[in-house]
């Protein structure tokens, strides 16, 4: 079997801006001294003049996108999800959100996947910032392709768009024909015993945790939810009026992310008993990403263990 090819979010970022760019001259990219490792380096060496690099300025950077937006222009305004959502949140908010205006984050080295950088730039607490201003739609790709798309669908949307991206290379795990829908989750396999809600890196876990559920007899249901808001309540209430059981997994704070998204759904839907794995209110550490992924229980064993100890 051929090895699965892997690609960080953040590169599927930059090509993206680079292929949206030549098609359309109001998109502009503003980045905040950081072009090399948000990849919007790519978009800057084809399209300098559409390039601003404000320097360590987030919050600046976020009210010069406010401004661009009201000319007509489309800014994608990049920085590490910790200084995108968390320095510049204020900003986000009064000069973004609360004028509803066509204004693009790209947020990536998103979680404790940024790994040496430790816990000042691991933010695991974005997601939950990010849904709770009103009119935000919030994008966690978990892969190239999907990560590709949901650029695409934030730049043809009105409104403004969070959009997060990973530093590790993550498993392709989509076709070249996928479709994405904004706000729609997506089935990625069908089980009867228990539905794992995942998102953004942790959904080629689940997949991984779900084939090994499958050799211990527990016929697990898969459900990829890129779109956190507006979350696809319609494919989660199914699937758990089906199983009975939900486990949500995310690589972020099992407060106010997708886990609580979730349980906010299902609680006033259809109650059923449900179990969020993500970070448990504590900050990360360094170290490398794929033990600190493993030391959290978020990669395929750590997801299957949990499983199976609900399930028993």
């Amino acid at each position: 079997m051929s090895e699965v090819k892997k690609i960080a979010t953040r590169d599927s970022y930059g090509d993206a801006l680079v292929e949206l760019g030549k098609e359309h001259e109001n998109l502009v990219v503003l980045d905040a001294d950081l072009a090399a490792a948000t990849k919007t380096g790519k978009f800057q060496k084809v399209f300098p003049e559409r390039h601003i690099d404000c320097g360590i300025a987030e919050a600046n950077m976020i009210g010069i996108a406010a401004g661009l937006s009201t000319c007509g222009k489309v800014p994608f305004a990049s920085s590490f999800a910790m200084f995108a959502a968390g320095r510049a949140y204020e900003q986000v908010r009064n000069t973004v959100g609360y004028p509803h205006l066509n204004v693009k984050i790209g947020a990536t080295h998103a979680g404790i996947s940024v790994g040496e950088d430790g816990a000042t730039h691991q933010c695991n607490e974005d997601i939950a910032l990010m849904r709770t201003i009103p009119g935000m739609t919030v994008i966690n790709p978990c892969d190239d392709i999907e990560a590709k798309a949901a650029v695409k669908a934030a730049y043809e949307m009105e409104g403004p768009v969070y959009l997060r991206f990973g530093r590790l290379a993550a498993p392709v795990i989509n076709r070249e024909d996928y479709k994405f829908e904004l706000g729609k989750g997506v089935l990625l396999r069908e089980g009867k015993d228990v539905t794992i809600v995942a998102t953004g890196l942790m959904v080629s876990a689940a997949l991984e945790a779900a084939e090994k559920l499958a050799e211990e007899g527990i016929d697990a249901e898969v459900i990829n939810i890129h779109t956190i808001k507006p979350l696809d309540e319609d494919i989660i209430i199914r699937s758990s009026k089906k199983t009975g059981k939900v486990v949500t997994v995310e690589e972020h704070s099992v407060i106010g992310g997708l886990g609580s998204a979730v349980c906010d759904c299902l609680s006033a839907k259809n109650p059923v008993f449900v179990t969020k794995i993500g970070v448990n209110d504590v900050f990360g550490h360094s170290g490398p990403a794929m033990e600190l992924l493993k030391e959290f229980g978020l990669d395929g064993d750590g997801i299957y263990a949990r499983v199976k100890e609900i399930m028993n």
